[in-house]
């Protein structure tokens, strides 16, 4: 039996909500708070930090502005999907991806005993003269919501190249 639009969009939005917020449990409980563990020496490390902020720790130490901006944002995609190609299968995961990526960072923001975003994934690059150059540290939400904005991109961009006539310029 086919899956209608928004069960596609909640059942992939609970798959990252449930994700997320399991391997951030399993983060909170085998690595203590501002620890790393490193997986590849000189790539990729586990760590436990927090983030109060958005992406990169920008508007950091706003954890209760950015919790409404998610809420509003979860709002407005809710109210305008069908302006996101949720026609297709594919416009409805990337839905689902934002949806779950958004709700899972707004649970850690809104939890009474953290009150910001565990990060837990870091790629990195060690210096020769010392230290670190490299991604700033994020999660499986962060990793959903990067992947359905790109995701809805790709789907506008073949969007608008099927509606223009092959020899038409882009203006």
């Amino acid at each position: 039996m086919p899956l209608n639009a928004n069960t596609r969009i909640a059942a992939t939005a609970a798959v990252i909500v449930v994700t997320d917020q399991l391997t951030k449990l399993w983060v909170q409980n085998w690595l203590p708070y501002m620890r790393e563990f490193v997986i590849i020496d000189g790539f990729f490390k586990l760590v436990h930090w927090g983030n109060t902020g958005a992406a990169w720790s920008l508007f950091r130490e706003h954890n209760e502005i950015l919790a409404i901006i998610s809420v509003v944002a979860l709002l407005a995609l809710f109210l305008g999907r069908s302006h996101f190609d949720s026609g297709t299968a594919a416009g409805q995961v990337a839905l689902g991806l934002l949806f779950g990526g958004i709700i899972g960072n707004l649970i850690d923001r809104l939890h009474a005993d953290r009150r910001h975003v565990i990060d837990f994934i870091r790629f990195y690059l060690t210096r020769r003269e010392g230290g670190e150059i490299g991604f700033p540290a994020f999660n499986i939400a962060d990793s959903a919501i990067c992947i359905g904005v790109a995701l809805l991109f790709l789907l506008s961009w073949k969007h608008e190249s099927v509606k223009r006539p092959s020899g038409e310029a882009s203006s």
